[in-house]
């Protein structure tokens, strides 16, 4: 431990002035002391402050901001009450249209540090951001919890196991917020013990609240410790009387110790199933667990850009890869020859089967399985894909996957990311075959660090 110690060029608690360049892939700001990079959380790229360091590192510390010594021009007062104690959003107080810049900024790093490109040569986008940068998720998951006689509903503050009540979230559609505290005061009137992290005692956890921007549809699911729920049928009757916009109320149960949201368990309680949303011309039924981008508003404007990308004329064969319930690949059937698309989780398989049947796209055909074992088979039998687009989790493409596409040689390859660093190290991989056309980084969730990105790859003829 000594001898870690007399490694370390910067001690905790101490205090120096620090110059911000830039703003890293969490939101905090990015300083050098000593050659050392130092992480600061709420502090903007050309301030200078004065920081306590609270965690040092061999290679990085963590610090606070003590003092400002000269504020940056882009900063602004944050408008939401608990944004410092919350820690759900990065960028409240820096100005809109520099968050999107900073966004851009943040892909260039990841570029930067994965990659061995020239990032001159490079054409990387101006990020395309929404008009109004408020009241966009469409989907909230607020714990539930006891403080001083109160039910309270919100998210646990930065690095504790402190519930913040959050009464308005602003990034939230205010439908959902609406819902969230009617059932969470219905939840009190009819005295419905509330779960406790600490004792494992109590029942409700939390409150999920989805609406269908376009249908104007809400969904309700009560995530719970166990199946026995007290009062149910009051409780269900009073949803109904007090929320006349709530269509659907599941039930999800969630017995296990963990900070994983949802169990395996999903029951219906009242009224449909499913809510409906709708993007453009499509209309997409959502069950309680599916998965579906949280900005419908903006994800238009994603797959739009995948469109612009893909320049269909009709004749194309195309791989909606980790296609989930379809949804790119249906945006791009009109324009295509023939989708074929796969994922692992049979549900989406099924789901995207009923997309494409519903829509009437007879050219659209979908697969369980991994891409890495499907392409190649198709390539045998004679079909090889012209496009292929991904939208991969946050960890990025699976290596084999990678490989498979360096095999199969698509003429053209769209990776539709949510990890600048993934995305990176992907695209380094694929250079050696495929050279990076343009780079379209995307705003899907304002006010925090998170950046999307479409990158669109064209195959090197040699």
């Amino acid at each position: 431990m000594l001898k870690n110690e007399k490694t370390l060029l910067i001690k905790e608690k101490q205090q120096f002035p620090l110059t911000i360049k830039r703003l890293g892939i969490n939101g905090e700001g990015v300083g050098y002391f000593k050659k050392q990079v130092v992480f600061v959380p709420g502090a903007l790229p050309g301030e200078e402050v004065v920081v306590e360091v609270t965690k040092a590192h061999p290679k990085y510390a963590e610090a606070i901001v003590k003092k400002v010594r000269k504020r940056s021009e882009h900063r602004v007062k944050a408008p939401c009450i608990v944004y410092e104690q919350c820690g759900g959003c990065q960028l409240q107080h820096l100005e809109y249209s520099q968050q999107l810049k900073e966004k851009r900024d943040i892909l260039i790093q990841a570029i930067e540090r994965h990659t061995r490109f020239a990032i001159e040569e490079l054409d990387i986008r101006p990020t395309i951001g929404m008009d109004n940068p408020w009241h966009y998720r469409n989907k909230s998951q607020f714990q539930v919890g006891f403080d001083h006689g109160k039910v309270i509903a919100g998210m646990y503050s930065i690095d504790s196991h402190r519930l913040i009540n959050i009464p308005e979230c602003i990034v939230q559609q205010p439908v959902t917020n609406k819902v969230t505290n009617v059932v969470k005061q219905i939840l009190a009137d009819f005295k419905v013990p509330i779960y406790n992290e600490k004792t494992r005692k109590g029942i409700v956890r939390t409150i999920v609240t989805r609406v269908g921007i376009q249908t104007g549809e809400v969904q309700v699911m009560l995530v719970t410790a166990k199946k026995e729920l007290p009062r149910k049928e009051a409780i269900i009757s009073e949803i109904k009387n007090r929320l006349p916009e709530v269509v659907s109320v599941m039930q999800n149960v969630n017995p296990k110790r963990t900070s994983i949201v949802l169990g395996d368990e999903t029951v219906h309680l009242s009224g449909k199933e499913i809510v409906e949303e709708r993007l453009e011309e499509f209309t997409y039924e959502l069950s309680a667990r599916a998965f579906f981008q949280l900005n419908p508003e903006q994800t238009v404007k994603l797959y739009n850009e995948v469109k612009k990308a893909a320049e269909l004329t009709g004749k194309e064969k195309i791989v909606d890869a980790y296609c989930g319930v379809g949804t790119i690949g249906l945006w791009l059937a009109d324009g295509a020859a023939e989708i074929r698309g796969m994922d692992i989780i049979p549900e989406g398989i099924e789901d995207a089967k009923k997309n494409a049947k519903k829509h009437g796209f007879e050219n659209a055909t979908y697969f369980t399985g991994k891409a890495e074992e499907l392409m190649p088979k198709w390539v045998k039998e004679g079909w090889r894909p012209d496009v292929v687009v991904v939208d991969p989790p946050r960890t990025g493409c699976d290596p084999k996957f990678l490989e498979t596409i360096l095999k199969v040689k698509p003429k053209k390859f769209i990776y539709v990311s949510c990890n600048p660093s993934t995305l990176a190290k992907d695209l380094q991989v694929l250079s050696k075959k495929y050279q990076v056309e343009y780079l379209q980084p995307v705003d899907m969730f304002p006010q925090t660090a998170h950046v999307e990105c479409v990158a669109l790859m064209s195959r090197v003829e040699k």
